[in-house]
């Protein structure tokens, strides 16, 4: 194992009260969201770091927010990171962990790609216990309006295509019901723990799940059963934030983990205000591309919340922006400044669509032993001639000292605490086919919408209220349009939406966009191939 300090040690470094901790052996704790102080959280610079449209070669997201915040420490500054929590779908699948690489790690980096703190079991076991009380009312009620419809599927945190559909309540067992598994990032259940901002409040979102229709029409939520209790006692520990550190000792809360391509795609908001409440400067990541989890990262999450980053980073490297530009993948190891310079589209118009809420942008160039200084020169020149920060680093093969220079970057960028409000995509009072027309213009390009008869028969069904929540599209990671083999930086497509979901509980719209799955399947030689037990301890989970 690397040399951690006691997590404890990293506590009292960090001014938090160790008698408070919950400690989960030697190296891990829960913090108690108490202990968010709102005065403090206000006077912390938060950084998102996001990325260009991710591709074969990914571009180092968490691995650059890692070293950024080490790099911060390094220069004197105090840092401390907000992270998802790995699933265990990507784990055992074709992306692997999520604890950053290298030099810039978080730890005990097996721990918390596996079962970590218990927190995806709790929210599983919600859902599910969600999922049979309603069930059970069913079963139990099918006299006076009883319920005809259940839009609540059941979750599980792994790969498996086979539950992506199934008919329940066969052989007596209740009405037969055409039903299914959504995997535990993409379930409502995630994206109300990771938005709540309290107990009270969870229990209040969970009281407000839309949980089915009777035979009237009328909607049936949650909160009828009288059962929340049951559902917050899975629940309350799970919801304090976890505490872990860097290979460098710099504290680190990770803390729910909703994927940016069918959620919000963001860590917790109990998280990222602990983060704040430790940190002259908190370091937060939103998943995949900026047009999936920055977005929504603004246009959900901060709205929701009432947070204003003070600056966005935008990672990319040669071998993703070479793809970009359309270069073979067997190739991307290689100088191609042609195919370099074409896939610099793509990072413009992240650049173009984070400057349109407000943000200040700096672009973090992730350098590799191959890189050329001329294909460096390029990018750093590119942005130099648009008046962007560029920051090249190296925090995966030589942590904070190559980070150093992002980091001072970052600093110099935030001087200024006075930052621009955010302005939002949309408004709240928008139609929903403005919101969704409003994000495929002007974020992702596109040119228009279309709806199948599914999700016109959705929209037509939706409350006053409910037009007016913001909207998460579930869409390809690797475009901006729903064809996931179209790269760079299309334009004039149009994005036909499949369906709309009421996550009511969270607070907001789920539009699926093209065949988006909510329940992955694993590719045809997953990751779990490749791990194993070597002399008692985990190898190969990368």
């Amino acid at each position: 194992m690397q040399n951690l300090k006691p997590i404890t040690e990293i506590a009292v470094e960090n001014g938090l009260p160790v008698d408070e901790l919950e400690l989960y052996g030697k190296y891990k704790a829960k913090v108690p969201y108490t202990l968010i102080n709102q005065d403090k959280a206000n006077n912390s610079k938060l950084i998102l770091m996001t990325s260009t449209t991710p591709n074969k070669a990914g571009a180092g997201k968490t691995t650059t927010s890692i070293a950024l915040a080490q790099g911060l420490k390094k220069l004197g500054k105090k840092a401390t990171l907000a992270l998802r929590e790995p699933s265990l779908g990507p784990v055992f699948g074709m992306k692997g962990g999520a604890t950053g690489g290298g030099l810039s790690s978080v730890h005990p980096s097996n721990d918390i790609n596996l079962h970590f703190n218990g927190d995806f079991h709790a929210i599983t076991a919600a859902n599910n216990l969600i999922a049979a009380l309603v069930d059970n009312y069913r079963y139990y009620n099918k006299k006076n309006n009883p319920l005809t419809k259940i839009y609540w599927k059941r979750a599980l945190d792994m790969n498996d295509r086979s539950l992506r559909s199934m008919i329940a309540g066969l052989e007596g067992n209740g009405l037969p019901t055409e039903t299914g598994f959504d995997i535990t990032a993409a379930s409502e259940i995630m994206a109300i723990f990771c938005l709540a901002e309290s107990l009270v409040d969870l229990e209040h979102r969970i009281n407000n799940i839309r949980i089915g229709k009777r035979a009237d029409g009328s909607a049936f939520y949650f909160g009828e059963l009288e059962s929340t209790g049951a559902v917050i006692a899975l629940l309350q520990q799970a919801i304090h934030p976890n505490l872990v550190q860097t290979t460098e000792g710099v504290p680190a809360f990770i803390h729910g983990g909703p994927f940016a391509n069918i959620a919000h795609g963001c860590n917790s908001v109990l998280a990222t205000r602990m983060a704040m409440t430790y940190g002259d400067y908190a370091i937060t990541e939103a998943g995949f591309g900026a047009d999936l989890g920055a977005e929504k990262f603004m246009n959900i999450k901060c709205r929701a919340a009432h947070l204003q980053p003070a600056a966005t980073v935008i990672v990319t490297n040669s071998m993703s922006l070479k793809l970009h530009g359309g270069l073979a993948e067997q190739a991307m190891k290689k100088p191609a400044e042609q195919e370099l310079r074409l896939g610099l589209k793509n990072l413009e118009r992240h650049v173009e669509n984070m400057q349109s809420f407000n943000q200040k942008v700096i672009v973090a160039y992730n350098k590799f032993p191959f890189d050329s200084e001329n294909e460096i020169g390029i990018v750093e020149q590119w942005c130099k001639d648009r008046n962007i920060p560029f920051a090249e680093h190296e925090g995966f093969a030589k942590g904070s000292a190559g980070c150093k220079k992002l980091a001072q970057t970052v600093i110099e960028s935030t001087l200024d605490k006075n930052e621009k409000p955010i302005t939002f995509t949309y408004s709240e009072n928008d139609s929903i086919e403005d919101k969704l027309k409003k994000i495929v213009q002007k974020i992702y390009r596109g040119s228009s919408i279309s709806f199948s008869s599914q999700a016109l028969a959705n929209l037509k069904k939706l409350s006053a209220d409910e037009q007016k929540l913001p909207i998460c599209i579930a869409k390809t990671q690797y475009s901006f349009t729903q064809d996931a083999g179209i790269s760079g930086a299309p334009e004039n497509f149009e994005i036909n939406f499949k369906e709309l979901i009421v996550n009511r509980g969270a607070g907001f719209l789920v539009a699926v966009a093209g065949e988006m799955l909510r329940m992955p399947g694993l590719p045809k030689i997953p990751q779990a191939t490749k791990i194993k037990i070597e002399n008692g301890e985990i190898a190969g989970l990368l």
